[in-house]
């Protein structure tokens, strides 16, 4: 009986006590919306680019949720002992397979040999901005790793200069733009510093409901029933794949996305599913 209740015991700490790769998340620097009239030329700017948010701590990478990253050992072998903050990335439209790459707790070095981890930040330094990229560039050459890359950052004169880069990028393929105040201090929570710039606006919601499909959608999902934050719920059809028609995400899931403006109501107008978040 003292054996049963000793394992019983160690069950207990066990499931009480997190797993490893579930350590708390750690603070970033979260994204605003740009806005027209804001002074351009105050902002590097850069691709925004449809990946997997990582941190790396100087040892570890990890997801934005604060799991850690199931990377190949040799893929992190060459980073720096410097923090850094980046996406995980394959290729513009390719958000899916890297998804499904980074996930596997037992990775696949072929899968991998794919992704490149682009950096966009450096946790903690000191200096604005404009110094932080200098020393991105820097960090990066010096490891001179093939997969570590410092994100492209460049200058606009004007409004209509970056409306131009915005139209290369999306026609592209890309996703849009990213804005960061040059003389921005390292800062973390959602603050204007950064801003993001898309074509669309995106947003979440919770699927809180499947609906029936019709005509050639018969059998399968024809929409997701949606809960936004306020509550407020809306359908959204557009842009699911057969897939996911097939087999919808479970109800509770969080789906990224896109939509033009609001109604009258305060839902989206127009929107176009995205992708499952990931929790990460």
């Amino acid at each position: 009986m003292a054996g049963l209740s000793r394992i019983l015991f160690v069950l207990c700490l066990a499931l009480a006590s997190p797993p490893a790769w579930s350590d708390s998340a750690p603070p970033m620097l979260l994204a605003e919306v740009y806005a027209a009239g804001i002074d351009v030329t105050q902002y590097w700017v850069s691709e925004k680019h449809d990946g997997v948010r990582a941190q790396w701590n100087g040892q570890t990478l990890r997801f934005r949720g604060g799991g850690r990253v199931p990377a190949p050992t040799w893929f992190t072998a060459g980073f720096p002992a410097t923090p850094l903050d980046g996406e995980l990335w394959i290729g513009r439209g390719r958000f899916d397979a890297l998804s499904g790459t980074v996930r596997k707790l037992d990775p696949v070095d072929a899968e991998w040999r794919q992704v490149r981890y682009l950096v966009f930040e450096l946790p903690g330094a000191a200096g604005d901005f404009s110094a932080r990229v200098l020393q991105m560039q820097t960090i990066v050459a010096r490891a001179a790793v093939p997969w570590l890359e410092a994100v492209e950052q460049t200058r606009v004169t004007d409004h209509s200069m970056l409306m131009k880069q915005l139209d290369a990028v999306t026609h592209a393929g890309g996703e849009g733009l990213m804005l960061h105040r040059a003389d921005a201090p390292y800062l973390t929570g959602r603050r204007d510093a950064l801003l993001k710039l898309k074509p669309w606006l995106d947003a979440e919601a919770v699927v809180v409901g499947h609906l029936p499909g019709k005509g050639k959608y018969r059998g399968m999902t024809g929409a997701l029933l949606m809960e936004m934050p306020d509550g407020k719920r809306f359908r959204l059809g557009s842009g699911l794949p057969d897939t996911l028609r097939r087999r919808p995400p479970p109800l509770g899931a969080r789906i990224t996305y896109h939509y033009q403006q609001t109604t009258k109501k305060g839902v989206p107008r127009f929107p176009h599913y995205l992708r499952v978040r990931d929790a990460f």
